[in-house]
């Protein structure tokens, strides 16, 4: 049977719940019918919690790209990271699987014996996933080129991206956290999470209470500096500890206390200019080299036309960054992405050219931007608003596209405990019919929850869903969410044609992620008091 796009395909909801009715429902003679598909959705969404909310769903065979069940399907919400399935899918078709990011070393100005006369220069063009060890490498190459010593400056060029490192439309209490950390094309991450631009900060109870704490933070540069006004606190008291980034500064605080029992207490802190930090870096890798830069360093210059290139790191492509960037919904991979998109077709690393490459992109599949707004890539922002039936079309459309296999692959799996399997959704649906079942992505803002994907029910029947909540109180509903998952993953039609979902499966709330305006919190962040 030919797929078709979702909202090419115009049946009113009446007229879906009517069809849905008379297919499973139980026949004449067979006995009492099992409560049908619909209304098993329609109850879970009639949750007294979405009362004054909005909700957004829709279901499609994904064979055949049939409606199965259209609740709201054509409302605009906000989607939080449900809009990372839009900038994966979109920098699959716009950069391709293939596509590779470089961080080169470049000279300007003669060798004479081991001085370099001249400036060197470190090239970033958007990967996401430097780690020091990189530098290092780099590094590792100019050394093994003779130089020993620069006469002028080590000029850090991030100019494939332009300098807005903040989008207008986050929130800038979001700043310092890793999942809100500036973008830059110049980055260095501290482990393979790959959080560009962040710090690995480290508490740690000193000997004796009243002792300061001993803080360390990771990469270890002159370029963030740590103010500790915090102490050690008696054994067994509970830990009071904020840590900081002050707005506009390199510089981390740490107050309140830690016990002197207490485990060491880890946070992800964004720094303010990731470029500089990964300047500092590559400066502290080439001075264990014996590398000496007599200039200082130089921010945001472009590599002058022929100058010779020393060092080069290549990246993973786009196919292998889908996991950490999927798994762990890293809102900085997205904007990376974006802004790559934008560098590519357009020759500007904006958010502006990156959404309108994406939307180009998009188009091709049926999504309209008459229908939703796409402004930015990770969905930090509230400014994105896109209807589940859209979702569900990417969903659908994207099934043909020889990259799939790896898209579908880096979506997170239901109740996996492997972090780089189940990553968002490690925890949740678990002892269900959902259990390994579903591939979804996730999505969390204060006020927005989200989840689409793919199941397969009960007959091994396909299917593609899209779930987006907005506008409820209190925490984030994703027990419903789940709910609904499951009784997809649940249905069966059944020989006799009485059909029906199973009884439904109540979804605890334990194990579902903190609400915060990320998908992933990093266990540790979740110590510490804020």
């Amino acid at each position: 049977m030919t797929r078709r796009p979702l909202n090419r395909i115009l049946i009113a909801p009446m007229a879906v719940g009517l069809a849905l009715v008379l297919a499973w429902s139980s026949p004449a003679g067979a006995g009492p019918a099992k409560e049908t598909f619909a209304d098993a959705i329609d109850e879970i969404l009639s949750d007294p919690r979405l009362d004054g909310a909005q909700s957004s769903v829709v279901i499609a065979d994904a064979a055949t790209g049939d409606p199965l069940h259209d609740h709201h399907g054509a409302d605009r919400l906000m989607p939080a990271s449900n809009s990372k399935l839009l900038t994966s899918a979109a920098a699959f078709d716009v950069l391709g699987p293939d596509y590779t990011w470089t961080t080169e070393v470049h000279a300007d100005g003669p060798v004479r014996g081991r001085v370099l006369r001249g400036d060197l220069y470190l090239r970033g063009t958007g990967d996401p996933t430097l780690l020091v060890e990189d530098y290092e490498s780099l590094a590792d190459q100019v050394a093994a080129t003779g130089i020993r010593k620069v006469t002028g400056s080590l000029v850090a060029d991030d100019t494939r991206f332009d300098d807005e490192r903040f989008h207008w439309g986050w929130n800038v209490s979001d700043e310092q956290y890793y999942y809100g950390a500036p973008v830059s094309a110049l980055t260095v991450a501290p482990d393979t999470d790959y959080d560009a631009g962040t710090v690995y900060v480290t508490i740690t109870p000193g000997d004796q209470v009243g002792d300061p704490p001993t803080v360390s933070v990771f990469p270890e540069t002159d370029h963030v500096t740590v103010e500790n006004t915090a102490t050690t606190a008696e054994a067994g008291t509970p830990l009071s500890l904020p840590v900081n980034r002050r707005h506009g500064e390199e510089v981390i605080t740490v107050a309140g206390s830690i016990a002197a029992d207490a485990a060491p207490v880890s946070v992800w802190r964004s720094v303010w200019d990731p470029t500089g930090h990964a300047a500092a870096v590559f400066t502290e890798a080439l001075a264990d080299r014996g590398i000496t830069v007599g200039g200082g360093t130089r921010l945001g210059e472009a590599v002058p036309e022929g100058s010779r290139e020393l060092a080069v790191h290549k990246s993973m492509t786009v196919a292998e960054l889908m996991n950490p960037f999927m798994k762990l919904s890293n809102n900085g991979h997205a904007e990376v992405l974006i802004k790559t998109m934008g560098h590519e077709t357009e020759g500007s690393g904006s958010w502006s050219a990156g959404t309108r490459a994406a939307t180009g992109a998009l188009a091709r599949w049926g999504l309209d931007t008459s229908t939703y707004v796409l402004a930015d890539g990770s969905g930090l922002t509230r400014r994105n608003w896109v209807p589940a039936e859209d979702f569900a079309t990417l969903l659908l459309a994207v099934q043909e596209e020889k990259w799939f296999g790896t898209f579908r692959a880096a979506l997170p799996v239901a109740c996996d405990p492997d972090r780089s399997v189940g990553g968002t959704l490690r925890l949740r649906m678990c002892g269900t019919p959902a259990e390994g079942n579903v591939h979804a992505k996730t999505g969390s803002l204060t006020g927005a929850t989200a989840l689409s994907g793919y199941v397969t029910d009960a007959d091994g029947r396909d299917l593609v869903f899209s779930i987006v909540l907005n506008y409820y109180m209190g925490p984030a509903p994703k027990d419903i969410e789940d709910r609904i998952v499951v009784t997809l993953a649940s249905y069966r039609a059944g020989d006799d044609g009485s059909g029906g979902p199973e009884p439904l499966v109540s979804v605890p709330l334990s194990g579902i992620e903190g609400e915060r305006e990320a998908d992933w919190v990093k266990p540790e962040d979740l110590t510490t008091a804020r």
